[in-house]
């Protein structure tokens, strides 16, 4: 299995507005660097829960906190950081390559999340240890 180099990132994207209100747009293959095929979001999370506990082999994905906030806990075995995401123009661009964690949810937080492949139980490394052993150096 080849090793992803990619790094995650923050992206924050801009918003249009007027007296009417704002408007944030996000297109495939340029605010996203992926072409989309699944989007699915979490909400309803008590603060006290994570969510997440995996990484993938190759599905990259796009986390949006349309509402409310949560913090995501990535580690690429690198790095280790926490990312807040507290608003709908932050874009965490998630790289298979990182252990994902969600936490600290809000009551009204919904997270957005646009994945570049469809779901497959066999794209999911859902063990620490393997995970080290895919992608640690």
């Amino acid at each position: 299995m080849k090793k992803m180099t990619d790094i995650s990132k923050l992206l924050e994207i801009n918003q249009l507005g007027d007296e009417r209100g704002l408007l944030t747009v996000i297109e495939e293959k340029t605010t996203i660097p992926f072409e989309i095929k699944r989007i699915f979001y979490i909400h309803g999370t008590m603060p006290n829960v994570r969510r997440g506990f995996h990484a993938h082999y190759k599905t990259r994905q796009a986390l949006i906190c349309v509402s409310g906030s949560c913090k995501v806990y990535l580690d690429n075995t690198k790095r280790k950081t926490d990312v807040v995401l507290d608003s709908p123009i932050k874009i965490l661009i998630l790289e298979p390559n990182d252990w994902h964690e969600m936490y600290d949810f809000s009551p009204n937080c919904v997270l957005l999340v646009l994945a570049s492949h469809l779901y497959d139980a066999e794209d999911y490394i859902r063990d620490y240890e393997k995970f080290i052993e895919v992608y640690g150096s």
